[in-house]
């Protein structure tokens, strides 16, 4: 396939060539994502008829969050046929090759004939909003009855490590010590950490796991993933003293700084493939992505305090400056990621991570250059994603696109990284004494509120946000 990028220009020739768009949404990561192009987009019938008759579009899922965010179909990879303006026409996932001819079919019998309700299937509605809020203490009854009692973890099949309402348990346990959270909190880390979804051979976790007992788990790893859950059992350890979890942190920290760490430079690469499917080279997408690399310094700045290791502490650090230096624009924020152009930049995670990671860059040496980046980069997100009417924060800056053609101009306002940003500004506001930061993440605290009943586990993110935005700044 000759894979086309996304850009203006490229929707222009649909519209001038008249030809539905065929949009690939994929990952480096992703086995089904290569299976596809090894057998659906290598067939050359197939081939050739995307090529003559669509506009093929393909997409990395890590580089461009947001218009995966908008178009994803239900997973990876996505299967998306579009207008010329950039409208779902229908689409899915997966299409296998002998599917992929009537799926054809039917999508340009729809675009001959106008009809393009009729083509394929159409996208899920988003859910409404819940119109009324609900207590903390009801909303914690929410997350905590999504807990897997007999196999740890939270949610159903499949199963992924979430972090957050394991870290709201420790939160809870801290403010008043109590066997049941510690019973949740230990639970889901042992069977995360010593069941299916643990690599014993190399360490760290996998993705997730296809059943609800943490059976048959995709084996690709993730920098954020790791990231987070060295985080929450480097925490676990700390609070519950256990020792076990110490041991398993510093494994997981092994994994990271063998496979994913660019020792020469600073710096984490994204993802690795599951074992079956690595070469020589391990399998490593060397990208630098910002967000989880500032999650991965956050992490590793923890475990170099409590592990009393200045190498790491100076490994995070270096990773941290290499981050600012090659995405950071004066007034502009930070970019997506240190990788192949063209870069993305202005997206509100980016802010906020990098953000978090500089103030803990700031606990940990003291220099206050750190408190200043993450305030200019708060500043930032302010600036041009803050919404002025509701409160909160937009998904991406607007200022900063030319790309945006159909979904893209919809303002999303995501939930997760709302309230992470909450945590952040309430934090900043009590470095810097600057009440407006305060006001902000009361304000975004309150326009999350209508939507985490409707979270399910991940409303764990708004309760520790509401947690910490009580907190008086100075």
């Amino acid at each position: 396939m000759r894979w086309l990028p996304w850009n203006a220009q490229t929707f222009a020739r649909a519209r001038a060539e008249d030809k539905p768009v065929l949009l690939s949404i994929a990952a480096f990561w992703s086995e089904s994502c290569h299976e596809m192009d090894r057998t659906t987009y290598a067939e050359s019938g197939v081939v050739d008829r995307i090529q003559d008759q669509f506009i093929p579009i393909r997409v990395d899922a890590d580089r461009r969050p947001d218009i995966a965010d908008r178009y994803s179909l239900g997973g990876l990879p996505t299967t998306a046929f579009l207008t010329v303006d950039g409208a779902v026409i229908g689409g899915g996932t997966f299409v296998a090759i002998d599917r992929m001819p009537s799926v054809l079919d039917r999508v340009l019998d729809a675009w001959r004939s106008g009809h393009l309700e009729h083509a394929a299937v159409t996208a899920a509605a988003t859910p409404a909003a819940a119109t009324e809020t609900m207590d903390p203490e009801a909303l914690a009854a929410v997350v905590f009855d999504s807990f897997d009692r007999e196999h740890g973890g939270f949610g159903t099949a499949p199963k992924f490590p979430l972090a957050a309402p394991v870290s709201l348990a420790l939160a809870l346990y801290r403010h008043s010590p109590d066997d049941r959270l510690s019973q949740i909190v230990q639970s889901t880390l042992d069977a995360i950490g010593w069941g299916a979804l643990y690599d014993e051979g190399d360490g760290g976790v996998y993705r997730c796991a296809e059943t609800a007992a943490w059976q048959q788990p995709h084996r690709e790893k993730l920098l954020d993933v790791n990231a987070t859950m060295l985080r929450v059992f480097l925490d676990a350890a700390e609070t519950l003293n256990v020792e076990k979890y110490r041991e398993r942190a510093n494994d997981i920290l092994r994994y990271v700084q063998t496979w994913l760490a660019n020792q020469a430079d600073g710096g984490w690469g994204g993802s690795q493939r599951a074992p079956e499917h690595r070469d020589a080279a391990g399998a490593v997408d060397s990208t630098l992505y910002t967000g989880a690399n500032a999650a991965m310094a956050s992490a590793a700045l923890r475990a170099a305090e409590l592990f009393d290791d200045s190498g790491l502490g100076e490994f995070a650090i270096r990773s941290l400056e290499r981050i600012v230096v090659g995405t950071y624009r004066p007034g502009g924020g930070v970019g997506h990621d240190i990788g192949y152009p063209p870069r993305i930049r202005g997206l509100l995670e980016d802010q906020i991570a990098m953000a978090a990671a500089n103030l803990d860059a700031h606990d940990a040496t003291g220099n206050i250059v750190y408190e200043m980046m993450a305030q200019e980069l708060l500043h930032y997100a302010i600036r041009t994603m803050w919404d002025e009417e509701h409160g909160g924060f937009f998904d991406r800056s607007m200022l900063e696109h030319a790309d945006r053609i159909g979904r893209l101009q919809d303002r999303l306002k995501p939930f997760v990284t709302n309230c992470e940003a909450a945590r952040v500004l309430r934090r900043a506001a009590v470095t810097s004494g600057d009440h407006d930061f305060g006001e902000r993440a009361t304000a975004t605290v309150a326009a999350m509120a209508p939507l985490a009943p409707l979270q399910g586990p991940l409303a764990a993110h708004y309760l520790l946000a509401l947690g910490e935005s009580s907190a008086p700044s100075r």
